[in-house]
């Protein structure tokens, strides 16, 4: 597939996406790109803002088998990954898949469930299997987890383990939309769109499994000059030294920069990555990977202030 079809294929998700999700420009071309790119994301937000909304959306768009998973306390490890079951009239164990075993997998409210469940995740998002009782089973081939969690209330949640959200390719904040757009979601409402009944949007199929695939290929193929993905390198380097972050990226943040950046070019149809796709993926990247001091922290300085700091001081090449 070449890139001119890839970018076709990304403004039809982003396209079909906005005729149920009304101002959310930005977030839908990152969820795009982590879709493209064959990573996770982090959807970050208040209830309400419709996150649960663009990966049901998304589910439909792309023809991919969607299940949601409503992270709770009591929720175990088993309940998602799946269990062994034995069967007398055979006498042999059969494995019966959890709801993790999808396409798509929303992980809804991940932090109200405890660590042992969230670190279920793990090998699943990381090694595209999971193992029960010793034997490993191979997730779907786009097997794509969106996980959200809600930034202001805390109480009853746990927070997640930085293995797990190393593992998230971005983490995308979904704040309100703008007063115009707001007002259109309640027009669109009142005029028979029902959030809970998609067939409302009239969504279109844009692409399948075997397609995504295809876009996911040429994605990984796409040219990088060498200056480039040297300017990532010491993007990601730099996180490590600036005075306001206890603990900087990791070098699986520099990969995961290189795909987004790569996933983004492609989604403004160009079939090389150039500086200006590298800063646009930088703060979505990067924001999880960083951790403040306490002290900048109270001072009200967030992640997002570092990396524009960080972006500024580190030369760009030509």
């Amino acid at each position: 597939m070449d890139v001119q079809r890839a970018n076709d294929l990304a403004h039809g998700i982003a396209a079909e996406l906005g005729k149920v999700v009304v101002g959310q420009e930005e977030v839908l071309e990152q969820i795009a790109t982590v879709l493209l790119a064959g990573g996770h994301a982090l959807l970050e937000g208040v209830p309400g803002t419709g996150k649960t909304l663009m990966a049901r959306a998304l589910s439909l768009v792309t023809g991919t088998l969607f299940r949601r998973i409503q992270f709770t306390p009591d929720l175990m490890p088993s309940d998602i990954v799946g269990v062994s079951i034995y069967n007398t009239a055979t006498g042999e164990f059969l494995f019966r898949p959890g709801p993790i075993h999808a396409d798509l997998v929303l992980a809804d409210e991940i932090n109200r469930a405890p660590a042992k469940t969230q670190s279920a995740l793990l090998e699943a998002m990381q090694e595209r299997q999971v193992t029960v009782d010793g034997t490993p089973h191979p997730m779907s081939e786009v097997f794509t987890v969106f996980a959200t969690q809600n930034p202001v209330e805390f109480e009853g949640t746990y927070p997640l383990p930085e293995a797990e959200v190393d593992r998230f390719m971005l983490k995308i904040l979904v704040g309100y939309p703008p007063e115009t757009e707001e007002a259109t979601i309640v027009d669109r409402v009142h005029a028979g769109f029902d959030s809970a009944d998609l067939a409302t949007g009239n969504l279109a199929e844009v692409m399948d499994v075997e397609t995504l695939r295809e876009v996911r290929a040429t994605v990984r193929n796409l040219h990088v000059e060498e200056p480039v993905r040297r300017y990532m390198t010491q993007i990601v380097r730099a996180t490590r030294t600036i005075r306001q972050v206890g603990l900087g990226a990791s070098p699986r943040a520099g990969v995961m920069l290189l795909l987004a950046a790569k996933a983004h070019a492609v989604v403004a149809g160009r079939e090389f990555v150039t500086p200006d796709d590298v800063k646009a993926m930088a703060r979505p990247v990067l924001r999880h990977r960083i951790f403040l001091h306490p002290e900048f922290e109270v001072e009200g300085r967030t992640t997002d202030q570092c990396i524009e700091d960080l972006l500024a001081s580190v030369e760009v090449p030509r």
